[in-house]
């Protein structure tokens, strides 16, 4: 008898549900209750809004209150209802990802180096470091979405370090284990295959492992490339939100020290408070597509990825949310990595600094430090998102073809050995 596959479970997402409802259904209800205090004109408001405030009680006055406050129930009713559909159709979307890894260059522990390249002689090395929170596909997302596959085309090896979630040994790893130890161990890899220097390209929090690579590794890296990487978190206005974030450190350590790491769901809230209302808008955006189209189908593969997060080893998670945005040490030149500081005016390699105009995740402000400390940087300025140059159907023109240009410009050719001297002697 033919086996009949059971058809795939509904998603958790998006992740953490209970926050997500709580914080759209706040502002419905914040709605609700400003209308008597709109109407007898109590509202309180700032200053530029006071027009609009006046504006809209007169307007009151001149309706009636019952058929305002209807109406008004029945919006709420509307949006509430197509903020769920949207949740419960990307919850049942047939979509699954189903890209194959390529072949595992190296391993140890749950870090792995893919190999993407080809067989290509000619193709000069790159090495690829995401962000230690979130999986690395989505550097892989879908054969049509895949910044590694299209650097493999454009005549490049890009060999991708996949951190994946801590385990038995990892959960008590800090930065410097992650980056003295794993990274510097990758790089050697790649170097060796290579027979020479390699590019290294971080992405996001990614970006900060990959600088401190060049800088401690410098014989091993030709160039660097850096996406969306903050430096200064108290750049701009991020400071206060920062603070935030670094107040939190001590008390989460405290709350999962048995654990030894900082689970997915506490993480993913942690992202939300930076836009409490974000999964309110992308999902009653996401009811009006048909689940068919191709935009749907994106959505559903990005927002799995952003649901399929790791847990964070609780040391890493205490000195990047008390080092990195309570403290702003990277910035301050307190960073250190096995006893270290990470300065980026050490790093002489010729480097490109990406950094998104429409960045809500790591301010423009945060990553422009970066590129305004580098000795030989080059600065990108795409009018994407931090997660758009990735996945947008604009991110190859405006990022992916211009980095992969570059590389090839800054990188030696293959076989131009460490070991003969040379740029690095």
């Amino acid at each position: 008898m033919a086996r009949v596959s059971a058809a795939p479970l509904p998603r958790q997402g998006p992740r953490p549900l209970p926050l997500q409802l709580w914080n759209a259904t706040g502002v419905w209800l914040s709605s609700r209750a400003a209308l008597p205090l709109l109407k007898n004109g109590s509202l309180p408001s700032r200053h530029d809004f006071a027009d609009r405030v006046r504006a809209l009680h007169e307007s009151l006055a001149a309706a009636g209150f019952d058929d305002i406050l209807a109406a008004l129930d029945r919006e709420l009713r509307e949006r509430a209802d197509t903020f769920l559909a949207g949740i419960e159709s990307y919850r049942r979307h047939p979509y699954r990802r189903d890209l194959a890894d390529p072949p595992v260059l190296w391993q140890e522990g749950t870090t792995r180096l893919l190999d993407y390249g080809t067989a290509a002689a000619a193709a000069r090395t790159v090495l690829i470091v995401p962000s230690l929170i979130n999986r690395a596909y989505i550097l892989d997302l879908t054969p049509e979405t895949s910044l590694v596959r299209h650097l493999a085309a454009m005549g490049l090896r890009p060999l991708l370090v996949d951190w994946g979630g801590p385990g038995a040994l990892e959960r008590g790893f800090g930065l410097t284990e992650y980056i003295a130890g794993r990274l510097e161990m990758a790089a050697e890899v790649a170097a060796a295959e290579a027979d020479g220097p390699i590019g290294v390209l971080g992405y996001c929090m990614g970006g900060l492992l990959a600088l401190a690579l060049a800088e401690r590794r410098p014989r091993l890296v030709g160039a660097l490339v850096l996406l969306a990487t903050p430096w200064g978190f108290h750049a701009g206005s991020a400071g206060p939100a920062a603070r935030l974030l670094g107040a939190l450190a001590e008390p989460l350590g405290q709350a999962f020290a048995a654990l030894g790491e900082l689970p997915v769901d506490v993480l993913q809230a942690l992202f939300t408070a930076v836009d409490p209302l974000v999964a309110m808008r992308k999902f009653t955006r996401f009811a009006t597509l048909p689940p068919d189209s191709p935009a749907a189908r994106q959505f559903v593969a990005v927002e799995d990825w952003l649901n399929d997060g790791v847990p964070l080893a609780l040391q890493v998670a205490r000195e990047c949310l008390g080092g990195w945005y309570g403290a702003d040490l990277p910035a301050r030149g307190l960073w250190q990595v096995a006893g270290r500081p990470v300065l980026p005016t050490r790093v002489a390699q010729p480097a490109l600094v990406v950094v998104p105009a429409h960045d809500r995740i790591v301010p423009p402000a945060s990553a422009a430090a970066l590129a305004d400390a580098l000795p030989a940087a080059e600065r990108l300025d795409p009018a994407l998102g931090h997660i758009g140059m990735i996945v947008s159907a604009d991110g190859p023109r405006q990022v992916w073809k211009p980095l992969a240009a570059w590389l090839h410009r800054q990188l030696p050719p293959p076989g131009f050995n460490i070991r003969r001297g040379g740029l690095f002697r």
